[in-house]
């Protein structure tokens, strides 16, 4: 299993938005940016992920976890533009801010330190395990 983090202003598609599709989850669209895409392609079922607010929260609120490899995007023609289908699995106890992730030493080298821009990035395992630790929740 992989770990990775998506990105979405909550205006446009928060953590309530995904919790209300339940197990039949939702497609991670509208991503135009070649990296986050080849990121999705990289994604396998079972993979996990943080559900990360942008823009005014800047905080992991919930994991979601993906349920439909990558596949071409509903919201376009363009070919070169694939999604994965993502399902919410749980909120987290405690929301982990960006400033909270920034000020953890161990997390220095996190994509969302360095490329906080990234909507689809990934996270290692030892990342992963800090940050739901931070959040108060078993990984």
């Amino acid at each position: 299993m992989r770990y990775w983090l998506f990105k979405s202003e909550p205006d446009t598609w928060g953590w309530n938005d995904q919790l209300a599709k339940g197990d039949k989850g939702e497609e991670w669209d509208g991503v135009r940016n070649y990296q986050a895409r080849n990121f999705m392609r990289e994604m396998e079922i079972g993979d996990r992920g943080f559900f990360y607010h942008s823009q005014k929260d800047k905080a992991v609120v919930g994991i979601v976890e993906v349920i439909a490899k990558a596949h071409p995007d509903s919201t376009t023609d363009d070919p070169r533009w694939e999604c994965v289908d993502i399902k919410a699995v749980r909120p987290v106890e405690t929301p982990v801010t960006l400033e909270q992730i920034k000020s953890d030493p161990r997390l220095s080298d996190m994509v969302l330190v360095r490329n906080s821009r990234l909507s689809v990035q990934p996270v290692t395992e030892e990342e992963w395990r800090i940050v739901c630790e931070m959040a108060g929740v078993g990984d």
